[in-house]
């Protein structure tokens, strides 16, 4: 995690305590539904990577492999897949 400078951790806890009756949003666009209907989540979200030592059955690398280059992340699809079906 980064350090934070004194002057900047002022700054932050002055703005934290603000409510939002007291902030000034008048130069900032109103939105509404149709500008928000092309969005979309999680587009430029890439979660961290962290490297590890795993045991694959040799046929399951062979056949992950066979699948073309990328097999790591063709692996990590897979799981994200099951993490999110429980």
């Amino acid at each position: 995690m980064n350090k934070i400078s004194k002057t900047a951790q002022k700054e932050l806890n002055t703005l934290k305590a603000k409510t939002e009756d007291t902030i000034d949003f008048s130069d900032i666009a109103e939105t509404n539904a149709s500008t928000w209907q092309d969005a979309k989540r999680g587009q430029f979200y890439r979660p961290t990577k962290q490297q590890l030592t795993v045991r694959i059955d040799s046929d399951v690398l062979a056949w992950l492999k066979s699948q073309g280059k990328g097999y790591q992340s063709r692996l990590n699809e897979i799981l994200r897949g099951a993490m999110h079906n429980k």
